[in-house]
């Protein structure tokens, strides 16, 4: 696969030819509020499938889905009073539900990886909302990088792993949270499918009860679950309390690093900063990336979890 990939502006023409590409089967990455994600209509079996292939993503691993409105998410699932009470907290916004998939919805099988349930999301991100409404339809999408790769927070992270690979990215700048959505599952009782862009203790207060927590035994049931995961080409250590000969730091606090994720120690900051400075470091070619403790609460549960898989043994 050789394309000319586009580098479209958010103005008027940059969408209307972004909806263009979408509605004839093509792939558009652009920005949420979390990190870039690789775009196509959800309903052609071609265009999913050709998500799978331009970031050589495994078949069985389901995709997300962008929907404009929570009434647009409720034709496609079951709804329930969970989701009711979650979507009206926190939609627009950093939070993925996976509901019953409707037997008449009229999405690829591909979207769901043939399982009962589908992850629907409402972005905040200006540039995406802008997008959903000139396509008007279901955008499934993934985060716009090679599978297993680090996730892209800048349109120049997505053209340096998918340039030729998809028509166009639409350039929002940098996404504020920086990683990705939170995932809860409400097929059945609430349980967290992965920590995200949204405190589990926001979601936790919303529901007034505590998340199941999703085991490490327990099947797929959602993107972003796979043990190595968001990984740069070196490795990574994790909890390192001293930069070791031939590693880089990625700091936490008041450390002397390489790079530091928030000098302050603030959650916000090092969420949104994470992926950018794996990047950098990347582009370094660092062999190892030692990363200071994070603290395990608030977004720091989202840090360690990509951290975690970051580090994970890769096949």
């Amino acid at each position: 696969m050789n394309l000319e990939t586009t580098c479209l502006s958010p103005d008027e023409e940059g969408f209307a030819r972004a909806a263009a590409i979408l509605r004839e089967g093509g792939l558009v990455a652009f920005p949420t509020e979390t990190v870039y994600g690789l775009g196509a209509d959800a309903r052609q079996d071609h265009a999913v499938a050709r998500i799978f292939e331009a970031k050589e993503r495994p078949r069985f691993n389901p995709l997300i889905v962008h929907v404009s409105s929570i009434e647009t998410a409720q034709a496609y699932v079951e709804w329930n009073d969970f989701a009711d009470a979650l979507a009206r907290a926190f939609w627009p916004g950093p939070l993925t539900l996976v509901l019953p998939l409707k037997p008449d919805a009229g999405l690829s099988p591909l979207v769901t990886a043939d399982l009962p349930t589908l992850a629907v999301r409402l972005p905040a991100h200006p540039v995406a909302q802008r997008l959903l409404e000139a396509f008007g339809g279901p955008v499934a999408a993934p985060s716009a990088n090679p599978s297993g790769k680090i996730s892209p927070t800048e349109a120049a992270h997505v053209l340096a792993g998918l340039s030729g690979r998809i028509e166009a990215v639409l350039d929002g700048g940098a996404c504020p949270v920086g990683v990705e959505s939170t995932i809860v599952g409400l097929a059945d009782a609430p349980v967290l499918l992965r920590p995200g862009g949204l405190p589990v203790e926001a979601i936790e207060a919303a529901l007034e009860r505590p998340l199941r927590l999703h085991g490490t035994g327990d099947p797929l049931s959602a993107p972003g679950q796979m043990k190595s995961h968001y990984a740069p080409g070196g490795l990574v250590r994790m909890n390192a309390a001293e930069r070791r000969e031939g590693e880089v730091l990625l700091g936490f606090g008041a450390v002397e690093a390489d790079l530091n994720l928030s000098v302050s120690g603030d959650l916000t900051e090092a969420a949104a900063n994470l992926f950018h400075h794996l990047h950098a470091l990347d582009a370094r070619g660092a062999g190892v990336i030692a990363v200071s403790p994070i603290p395990d609460h608030g977004l720091g549960r989202a840090i360690n979890d990509r951290l975690r898989r970051a580090a994970a043994p890769r096949d």
